[in-house]
């Protein structure tokens, strides 16, 4: 039969042999049977004027094709003291990548090419992990010890990244629990990534270097919710300080993912804790679906030692492919090989993730090892073919029980595809594989590489340790702002609605609006409301002419005060504020065309209002006090406080 086979297991590709659920039908019962934990690792920029270890400015960001220079390097093993090979080397030279750096003179040096030893660590960011640590309520270390963790995946060009552990223990304060922290470390960035297709990856080096903290929490988040909170908490927290970086970027989450039975998998470069729920949870899935095949193979094969891969050369003009062998494909060299895996039918087909199978595990490994661009692999479970994989099989005496799969490509990546391709299938006898992975938008992740060793720091010989003094410590523990924790507290007494808080806390507004409320005796929910509604809406539709700065809003508020002006005026001369930020207020009047009117002169026109409403022929009190507020609102907002008004007209209409 021509196309694909008629699985056993085809169910599976529905999820329903390892009973799936969606996240919104998911319940802690769910995680608490599946043995769900998770941790987390948030990396957070600091805001400096210079990089960790150098002198170069930091937050200077380049376009992509803007650079004085290029660097090119290969990766290259090398044994350790122990006389082993690191895996996470291993398999990046494998790759026989290119990796070419893009230097500006404004930003780099030679310090990032390891030609230049380093600078002493810079004192300002120190001071920023320090304070950052107190709040996390850590133990601050006695002597700072500098150290090199190996960078193999090329993103730090002298294949180390300098480190240092800032703090250990504390906590997070979440509402069901606290979460416990392992460490706190300052340590330099790594460059951005521009491209990796093929063989080449190409970075920027504008963010090399910039100074960053990495917080790593306890695996201890048993719901994909708890980790999303948690991960919340951390950035309010640094974010409290006003001393770290915000935007595209400046914080990245990586979340380490276990469930029984299962192993750690780190998803690194989450870049919104938006997507941390749907990430983890079907990151837990994923783990439980390759148990689920673990399972099948012990059932089917008896001895793994026993197992072998096959394969075989197709030539191009093998009519079983010769839809796929194009004449381009012809002259550029590529070939074909078919690959069977013995007694894994139905599991290249196995659902592992939402729209992704087996089979994506395999492919994900050929793009990233044998550097084979997606798509890279073509097997008989697909639910479309133009492969005659029955005639396949009959050449080669392939079983009905055996699994195929055809890959194509240069013959130099081919001997390190079967490779990996065998590797991973391996693996499948013993479950879930030790490895990083990459997230994507749809919260669902590919292999981006095998976890690094356990021995992969060791001391910096360039940098002599450093004291921490307890003068510095009680000085920056002096200066600490208000803990997260009692903020919430407080916006809670206050009945702040829950989309403010958010709001308030990502943008460290609460001191801000704290004292908007305290200094000028205003409703707490009415600054609540001007903050985290109004102002949040019109960021979402205006761009200022020139950087807006939160302050102003303080500014506004003492200026209606001055003018005994009434705050509901703020909403309306908020929106051109905004545009303009440097305009002064009285511009700003004119600008919305206000005029000031006196309360008597808004109450006089009460009587000739009401004399209009009976006109119209209506008797209801209730909507003549209403129609009247529309009427006075306009001539009202600022000069007159509306409750007040609408008191007034409350009384007014009983009489």
């Amino acid at each position: 039969m021509r196309g694909k086979i008629q699985s056993p297991l085809s169910e599976a590709n529905s999820g329903a042999l390892v009973g799936y659920i969606p996240l919104h039908k998911a319940s802690s019962e769910t995680y608490r049977q599946m043995g769900f934990k998770c941790g987390l690792e948030i990396h957070q920029q600091l805001k400096t004027a210079k990089k960790l270890f150098c002198r170069c400015p930091a937050g200077i960001y380049q376009q992509a094709e803007d650079y004085n220079a290029e660097i090119i390097r290969h990766m290259r093993p090398t044994l350790s003291e122990l006389g082993e090979y690191d895996g996470t080397a291993l398999m990046e030279f494998k790759t026989r990548k290119n990796i070419t750096y893009r230097l500006k003179n404004e930003n780099a040096c030679t310090y990032e090419i390891d030609d230049t030893p380093p600078f002493p660590i810079n004192r300002e960011a120190l001071s920023i992990a320090i304070e950052i640590a107190l709040l996390l309520k850590s133990s601050i270390v006695g002597e700072l010890h500098i150290t090199r963790k190996q960078y193999l995946d090329g993103s730090i060009p002298t294949g180390f990244q300098r480190t240092a552990i800032v703090s250990v223990e504390g906590y997070i304060p979440l509402p069901a629990k606290n979460i416990r922290m392992i460490q706190l470390s300052i340590e330099e960035d790594s460059c951005r990534e521009v491209s990796d297709i093929g063989h080449e990856r190409i970075y920027t080096t504008d963010r090399l270097g910039m100074p960053l903290i990495e917080m790593v929490t306890a695996p201890e988040m048993l719901n994909p919710q708890e980790a999303a909170a948690a991960a919340h908490f951390l950035r309010f927290l640094a974010r409290s300080t006003g001393k770290v970086r915000t935007g595209i970027g400046a914080a990245r989450q990586d979340v380490n993912v276990s469930i029984s039975g299962g192993t750690r998998v780190e998803i690194k470069g989450v870049a919104h804790i938006s997507r941390i729920p749907r990430l983890t949870h079907n990151e837990a899935f994923r783990q439980r679906a390759l148990l689920e095949i673990k399972k099948i193979l012990g059932k089917r094969i008896k001895s793994v030692e026993e197992w072998q891969m096959a394969y075989c050369k197709v030539n191009a003009q093998n009519p079983v492919i010769a839809s796929l062998a194009t004449q381009a494909n012809k002259d550029d060299g590529t070939c074909f090989y078919a690959v069977n895996l013995p007694d894994f039918v139905g599991l290249l087909s196995f659902f592992t993730q939402p729209g992704k199978c087996f089979s994506d595990e395999i492919s994900d490994r050929l793009k990233v090892i044998a550097c084979l661009e997606k798509p890279n692999l073509r097997h008989h479970e697909e639910k479309e073919s133009v492969i005659d994989w029955g005639k396949l099989r009959r050449e080669n005496k392939w079983k009905q029980t055996d699994a195929q799969l055809l890959i194509s490509g240069q013959p130099e990546d081919l001997h390190t595809a079967l490779e990996t391709i065998e590797e991973r299938c391996r693996l499948a006898f013993f479950g879930v594989p030790n490895e990083t992975r990459k997230s994507l938008k749809d919260g669902t992740t590919i292999f981006e590489r095998v976890l690094p060793g356990p021995d992969r720091m060791y001391p910096d010989t360039d940098s002599a340790p450093l004291p921490i003094s307890e003068t510095l410590i009680e000085e920056l523990r002096r200066q600490l702002p208000t803990a997260v924790e009692n903020s919430v507290q407080m916006m809670q007494q206050w009945q702040f609605p829950q989309d403010v808080v958010g709001y308030i806390l990502k943008n460290n507004l609460f001191p801000l609006v704290k004292k908007n409320i305290t200094d000028f005796n205003l409703q707490p929910v009415f600054v609540a409301t001007f903050f985290g509604h109004n102002l949040k809406h019109i960021e979402g539709w205006i761009t200022p002419a020139s950087q807006f700065d939160y302050e102003r809003i303080y500014a506004l508020f003492a200026f209606l005060r001055q003018e005994n002006l009434q705050p509901e005026l703020a909403k309306k001369m908020l929106p051109v504020i905004y545009h303009y930020p440097n305009m002064d207020f009285e511009s700003v009047l004119l600008t919305i065309a206000f005029k000031k009117h006196s309360d008597d002169d808004i109450l006089a026109l009460i009587p000739d209002l009401k004399t209009k409403f009976k006109d119209i022929g209506r008797k209801d009190d209730a909507a003549m006090r209403e129609w009247m507020m529309g009427q006075l609102r306009s001539r009202a907002i600022g000069n007159i406080a509306l409750k007040a008004l609408w008191e007034i007209l409350d009384g007014g209409c009983d009489e």
